[in-house]
């Protein structure tokens, strides 16, 4: 009995090693300190956002491109607040060269979505900005996601899907912009707090 318990005693050790290993290897590769609140938060303030663009009268385009980026202000305030809280209380680095990967990765298709929104808008295809949105936000989310945990890719085909279904059905643009940046957010935030954080 006592070889038995001994035997497996030291094959355990190599095995929790090697996961330690393994962790060491991931967090020095990927940046793990997302958030799921900063998810939660995001989608709640576009939701936001989108229901004072619906039921306001008659909303000016000039009203609903300062509503997007009012929203986007806030969302990148508290995704910042919520990831620097998640970091220190997981005893880790915020800015690291993992953190600069993902923005790099994340910025380029990012920047090139918000050029393409601004030349829909200087040909006054604005029914086309809540599809050109959603992908060039699921392609940016797609493209960081090999430098942060799995979640974000499968987040970044969601919002490319259903950008291409608001381009479809562009007069019902603003729910599909909703949906993609309000319900699908908060819906990815829960699952991450609750993987991740609630046990933290």
């Amino acid at each position: 009995m006592y070889l038995k318990v001994l035997f497996m005693t030291n094959i355990k050790e190599p095995i929790q090693q090697l996961n330690e290993i393994r962790n060491l290897m991931e967090r020095s590769s990927r940046f793990i300190s997302l958030s799921g609140l900063s998810g939660i938060s995001a989608g709640t303030v576009a939701l936001a956002g989108a229901s004072l663009a619906y039921f306001k009268s008659n909303p000016t385009q000039a009203f609903l491109i300062t509503d997007a980026i009012v929203v986007l202000g806030i969302a990148i305030v508290c995704a910042i607040y919520f990831t620097t809280r998640r970091a220190r209380l997981s005893g880790l680095k915020v800015w690291d060269r993992s953190a600069k990967r993902l923005l790099v990765n994340l910025f380029l298709p990012l920047a090139a979505g918000g050029l393409f929104c601004l030349i829909l808008i200087y040909h006054n295809l604005f029914s086309l900005l809540p599809s050109a949105s959603l992908i060039f936000y699921g392609l940016a989310l797609i493209n960081a996601s090999k430098y942060t945990l799995p979640e974000i890719r499968i987040l970044g085909i969601a919002e490319v899907i259903l950008g291409l279904s608001a381009g479809l059905f562009a007069e019902q643009g603003l729910f599909f912009w909703a949906a993609g940046f309000g319900l699908f957010h908060i819906i990815y935030g829960l699952a991450m707090y609750n993987r991740y954080e609630k046990t933290e």
